[in-house]
């Protein structure tokens, strides 16, 4: 062990929200237990581009004892984290891609207005003709649950996605969505959440998204109330 530079977590500050997890490129910080916390010291390059991007300051560079930064670890830890999710979209059957027929009579499906399938970030493939010359509608996974309109006034005409910003990978979720944007021919993003704020870190993950993808796609934004009420 060494003395030096490592990202410090004051716990007690730290609400969940997931906004710091999309700007460590090492992976080094996840969220468990509701918690953003260090996978392991030798992860962590103590450079801090996860500060600032903290709403409640919880996270800040101190010099403590600690494993020394890992470069070659930090590779294969990415790459057995980017194996696994390849594993389970490829183990699913029910993820197998679709792109669901235009125009079907809204009453056989009662009034769905889905288009793709499937839904979930972590399945989606990153390459889709669903995605090309698209108005994409990126939801946190409560969304569906708490507003009732989602499929009129939403999502008709757009793929989706959607995953929890607070308790799936999110920096996962960022770097994936980053390579649809950039393999696709998307046009805008949608990004809807709900007003809690563990869930506002969906913004984070889409502007990353669209940073990594080096083009300039338009984004809006709408948050959704516990009550249903969408602003």
């Amino acid at each position: 062990m060494v003395v030096r530079n490592i990202v410090e977590i004051d716990e007690g500050l730290c609400d969940g929200c997931g906004q710091c997890i999309p700007n460590c490129a090492e992976g080094a910080l996840q969220i468990v237990d509701g918690k953003a916390r260090i996978v392991k010291d030798m992860y962590c390059d103590g450079l801090g581009a996860c500060l600032g991007h903290c709403p409640q300051g919880a996270i800040s560079i101190i010099q403590r004892e600690a494993d020394e930064f890992d470069e070659e670890a930090v590779h294969e830890f990415l790459a057995q984290r980017d194996a696994s999710e390849h594993a389970v979209a490829c183990g699913c059957p029910s993820s197998q891609v679709q792109q669901l027929e235009a125009g079907v009579p809204e009453e056989a499906v009662g009034g769905s207005a889905l288009s793709n399938w499937p839904v979930q970030l972590k399945l989606v493939p990153v390459k889709a003709s669903f995605f090309e010359d698209a108005d994409l509608l990126v939801v946190a996974d409560c969304v569906p649950v708490a507003f009732p309109d989602l499929h009129a006034k939403l999502l008709r005409g757009r793929p989706i996605v959607i995953g929890c910003p607070k308790f799936d990978d999110a920096q996962g979720y960022a770097e994936k969505l980053g390579e649809i944007l950039r393999l696709n021919g998307v046009r805008t993003v949608t990004v809807v959440h709900m007003e809690v704020t563990c869930c506002s870190s969906m913004n984070g993950i889409v502007d990353y998204a669209v940073r990594a993808s080096g083009k300039s796609i338009p984004v809006m934004r709408a948050t959704v109330s516990v009550w249903g009420e969408i602003y």
